[in-house]
């Protein structure tokens, strides 16, 4: 899932519960787009859980996974007109997004980055569509808990912090192609990338992390989940 997608530079000194509370989408839209690509989920479209879905805006494929009950795309979201990282995203009826050094090759191997105004397409309530196709729509923090308790039944809902045993790992893509330490399994079918972050403009920690928004609001936050490279666990922060 880039702006805060699916790959991220590997930077000293990253703190990150500094980097990710405080996540007010009007402050992210002032510092020109720290965003998360994401992950959507459920269909109501008529289509078998694990074959492609065709975005007809753009024609982009992608693949689908079925995890527990429930059905997910197993790639980010890359869609829209690319920003440069110090351009802020506004609610023009433009979808817009970041790619890592302001270049589409990145988008395209990792998915857009997105401020999560812009995911939401301006909504705030949970379950919105957003930017996703027709028939999907941006996960609830709900809607992630469960994907995390079913292949980790030991992570904790509503934590905050990292939690679980080996639930990150299940949901990485295995192997070194995008992970700076390669311990993920895929286990999952998830295939979870480590997309990084835009930050006013610069681009952080691809290839160590990779963040996806949810479409909550708790406390007047966005919780997002993250998956890094020094972390079997999932992480859940405000």
């Amino acid at each position: 899932l880039p702006q805060l997608g699916q790959t991220g530079y590997k930077e000293g000194d990253f703190n990150m519960d500094s980097q990710v509370n405080d996540n007010d989408p009007l402050k992210w839209k002032v510092n020109a787009g720290r965003g998360f690509s994401f992950i959507v989920r459920h269909p109501s479209i008529d289509f078998n859980c694990g074959e492609q879905i065709r975005d007809i805006r753009d024609g982009q494929q992608y693949n689908t996974v079925e995890i527990g009950d429930q059905c997910w795309m197993a790639e980010n979201l890359n869609v829209g007109n690319l920003l440069e990282g110090y351009t802020g995203m506004t609610d023009n009826n433009v979808i817009e997004k970041y790619c890592f050094y302001d270049s589409e090759g990145y988008c395209d191997e990792y998915g857009g980055l997105y401020q999560w105004d812009e995911v939401m397409q301006y909504s705030v309530n949970p379950g919105a569509k957003g930017i996703c196709p027709s028939g999907w729509h941006v996960p609830t923090d709900e809607e992630y808990c469960t994907l995390a308790t079913a292949v980790d039944p030991t992570v904790i809902c509503g934590a905050m912090d990292w939690t679980g045993i080996d639930a990150g790992i299940k949901l990485m893509e295995a192997g070194s192609v995008h992970w700076l330490n390669p311990i993920g399994t895929n286990e999952s079918g998830f295939t979870g990338l480590p997309g990084g972050y835009s930050d006013n403009g610069a681009y952080n920690f691809l290839g160590f992390m990779g963040h996806w928004w949810t479409s909550s609001t708790v406390n007047g936050n966005h919780p997002l989940w993250i998956h890094e490279t020094n972390h079997d666990t999932d992480g859940q922060w405000l």
